[in-house]
């Protein structure tokens, strides 16, 4: 059984967060960014006796450089110091490695391709004693045109949580909520559209019934002093 220690490798996590920030703002004006791939990271809860993705994602900067990648999974229970291996993915062909997970992992990466960049599992039958820290690490070997080759090793952690039942997490709630708050907030501005509209209708329909009646009653006033001019004309 192999073991590791997980502190032997520098993980991304590692960095400094100013070399994340130089490197994303850098990478939309680099041509050579690879946009068909995105680096999400992975779900920790999983629910007991159903399936889980656990992801392990890791992009090229360069997608012209041809590359081949190998796989190793290693699994950490709770309340435990070490690491041990629990599956591997080698040019196609996948081994579990340790008899806990016998039977119930796949493949959920990569396919038809040496060049992984998608290196995620499925777990399958998720039991309470899956708990614990998995850690994906690719070992990926660049070639470049020169015959100058790079060896890279990039590692993800992922913190699992097993539950008895689903829980909806806090950025569900918060969208929920503001769905709501959204929804509640234009149905309030309608309203104020439509008293607002009302009052300007009801407001120009007053003036133009009051531009009737004094335009009437200019009428009639007229025809009134043209009857009297026309009696005393007669007289």
């Amino acid at each position: 059984m192999s073991l590791i220690n997980p502190q032997a490798v520098l993980l991304p996590g590692d960095m400094a967060p100013v070399h994340l920030l130089l490197l994303a703002l850098l990478c939309p004006l680099i041509d050579h960014c690879d946009g068909a791939c995105a680096e999400v990271d992975s779900d920790t809860e999983a629910v007991v006796g159903r399936g889980f993705k656990l992801g392990c994602i890791s992009c090229k900067r360069r997608s012209e450089v041809e590359a081949f990648a190998t796989v190793e999974w290693y699994f950490r229970p709770t309340g435990e110091a070490d690491f041990v291996q629990i599956y591997s993915y080698n040019e196609g062909v996948a081994t579990i490695e340790h008899i806990d997970f016998s039977e119930r992992i796949d493949w959920n990466g990569s396919k038809r391709s040496n060049d992984i960049q998608d290196a995620s599992i499925y777990l399958l039958n998720v039991t309470f004693n899956d708990s614990g820290t998995y850690q994906c690490f690719l070992y990926r070997t660049l070639s470049y045109d020169n015959n100058f080759q790079k060896r890279v090793i990039v590692g993800k952690v992922v913190h699992l949580t097993v539950v008895a039942k689903a829980t909806r997490g806090t950025a569900s709630i918060v969208s929920e909520v503001m769905m709501y708050v959204s929804i509640i907030g234009l149905q309030v501005w309608l309203l104020i559209e439509m008293i607002y509209c009302y009052r300007k209708i009801a407001a120009a329909g007053e003036e133009a019934l009051r531009e009737a009646a004094n335009a009437e009653y200019l009428a009639i006033a007229s025809e009134s002093k043209d009857n009297c001019a026309g009696v005393q004309v007669g007289e």
